[in-house]
């Protein structure tokens, strides 16, 4: 549905994207993730045509982006961080003017204004003026207009930016309803809106596609840097030297005790933090080791990956190799 080759911006000798290429496949909401000065809105720009590439091309739903503008327009719905809207205007008002804009027939006009209505939870409020609507009601207005030409396509550039936390549960859920009927590009650097609504994640840092998968796909990744979290009453000592003998363990850490020192903690429980080698589950050699030992245990858990350390590694990677150039 979204095609991207090889898309590149420059601005002068700097690379603001560079040389990106990625798929969004019909029906998916893609998470468009990366820090702040990553070339997320200038890609979103190439692809809703309202910036020119350098170099390289992308296709929505078919149509390219510099030959067939205009197609590419018809078949995409955008959502810019910053909505405009005329504030004078009821929310009503305002969206028939938007499809008069884009020569609606009047009866598709009037059904598709009632749809995107009822769809975007704005019923209470299409009668009132814009300008007295809360930030996150006009989030919604700005959806609204997005959605009125049933486009194939949505791009949603920073859609919960300023929004309280109430209001971000709904645009998020709202998003998530569009996934399936549409094709919905999420761009955003908020990585619970990602693992909230997205079926994968392109994650870009420094104009360039440093990762890309399903939030499981990423966290699966990091597998290798996951630690298995043991609570037992021993010595610290005691415990490193065990564990640490456990077969695919790499190695121990002790998180609440130190060597030579009594426990951190008052009933002298320790957790010791076990690190294994890639892609092996050493819980249950680990609790064979603490009950054969005859250590109290209190907890043995497996502290899973997640999608911000990956995010963090692999941005952090990029900002190092940037600077190596």
């Amino acid at each position: 549905m979204i095609s991207v080759s090889q898309l590149t911006k420059a601005y002068g000798p700097v690379l603001a994207v560079d040389h990106i290429s990625f798929e969004v496949p019909k029906g998916q909401i893609v998470g468009f993730l990366g820090p702040n000065g990553a070339g997320k809105s200038t890609t979103i720009r190439m692809l809703s045509c309202y910036l020119p590439p350098t170099s390289g091309g992308a296709t929505v739903n078919g149509f390219d982006i510099f030959h067939e503008s205009g197609k590419v327009r018809e078949n995409l719905g955008y959502l810019p961080e910053s909505c405009p809207l005329y504030t004078e205007m009821k929310a009503r008002e305002y969206l028939d003017y938007r499809g008069r804009l884009r020569k609606m027939p009047r009866d598709e006009r009037r059904k598709r204004i009632e749809y995107v209505i009822d769809r975007c939870y704005l019923t209470r409020f299409a009668d009132r003026v814009i300008g007295h609507l809360s930030k996150g009601q006009r989030q919604r207005v700005g959806l609204a207009d997005a959605l009125l030409h049933n486009p194939a396509v949505l791009i949603l550039d920073e859609p919960t930016v300023g929004l309280d936390p109430t209001q971000i549960i709904e645009v998020r859920r709202l998003i998530k309803d569009l996934g399936g009927d549409h094709t919905v590009m999420l761009s955003t650097h908020i990585l619970p809106e990602v693992e909230a609504v997205c079926d994968r994640a392109i994650i870009i840092a420094g104009g360039r596609v440093v990762a890309q998968g399903s939030p499981d796909e990423l966290r699966a990744s990091r597998r290798m840097q996951a630690r298995v979290l043991v609570e037992c009453k021993a010595a610290p000592d005691a415990v490193r030297s065990a564990l640490g003998a456990v077969a695919g363990v790499r190695d121990v850490e002790i998180l609440d005790g130190h060597p030579g020192h009594a426990p951190a903690d008052a009933d002298g429980f320790v957790t010791a933090a076990v690190r294994s080698e890639e892609s092996r589950d050493v819980r249950e050699e680990v609790a064979r080791t603490v009950t054969q030992n005859r250590w109290p245990l209190r907890e043995i858990r497996l502290e899973q990956a997640t999608l911000e350390e990956f995010f963090v590694r692999v941005t952090a990677a990029q900002a190092t190799q940037a600077v190596g150039a």
